[in-house]
């Protein structure tokens, strides 16, 4: 049977903290380094479960680390190297407090919800007469809280600016990146016979600047369908 890796304990020179995420472990360098390792841990629903998956990791982390290059030109990223197919080495950042959701396609808790008569998704507003699967015209954003552990809940782009969460200035320029982001997904999507359902994105800051972190485009943090049949569901 195929072993995985589902926990690190690594003791690296100059480290000054270790955190176990839902299935990254991320290790403090100094004040400025970050080593992000991708673990074979499976997390669901925010539950973290007793047993991974042969090889995840690895390709979590090398998903997550092609898209990173490949978007760099759009906004800067964390990334400095990737040493080993499970390790990121990058930039420590400050994050926001928030995870951007961008939604193509009516699918999922939003789906649901929409099903129970919800017309307005983190202050989004949407059309009656929608079905499930169906494209937006425009790609909506659905925020959510970023949570250590248990739940992350809904959040409207006013409720983050006016709480403090983000300045309207550096959430501003987060909208756009994630605009950008999710347009050139897309296009790779499209190009491998794929569709960029929806997914999530993590900024920061470092030196004043916002920065995307952490995991980009990857089967955890996205969702994805085959083009070839879409328009027969």
């Amino acid at each position: 049977m195929a072993k995985t890796l589902v926990r690190t304990d690594f003791n690296f020179e100059g480290q000054t903290n270790v955190y176990h995420g839902k299935v990254r472990d991320v290790y403090s360098i100094g004040n400025d380094i970050l080593v992000m390792v991708a673990t074979d841990r499976i997390s669901a629903f925010d539950v973290i479960l007793p047993k991974g998956i042969p090889s995840k990791g690895q390709v979590l982390n090398q998903i997550a680390a092609s898209f990173l290059d490949a978007t760099a030109d759009i906004v800067p990223n964390w990334k400095l190297a990737t040493p080993d197919p499970m390790v990121t080495v990058g930039k420590k950042c400050e994050g926001f407090a928030v995870e951007m959701i961008i939604r193509g396609y009516l699918t999922g808790s939003a789906w649901r919800a929409y099903k129970e008569g919800c017309r307005e998704i983190c202050g989004v507003k949407l059309p009656d007469g929608m079905r499930e699967n169906e494209r937006f015209p425009e790609p909506i954003i659905t925020p959510t809280t970023k949570a250590a552990e248990g739940h992350d809940e809904d959040i409207s782009r006013e409720e983050i600016i006016a709480k403090g969460i983000v300045s309207k200035e550096d959430y501003e320029q987060v909208e756009k990146y994630t605009r950008a982001l999710f347009a050139r997904g897309t296009e790779i999507a499209a190009s491998k016979g794929l569709i960029l359902v929806d997914t999530k994105y993590e900024f920061g800051k470092a030196d004043g600047k916002v920065i995307l972190m952490d995991e980009i485009h990857t089967p955890d943090s996205s969702r994805y369908f085959y083009a070839d049949g879409y328009q027969e569901k």
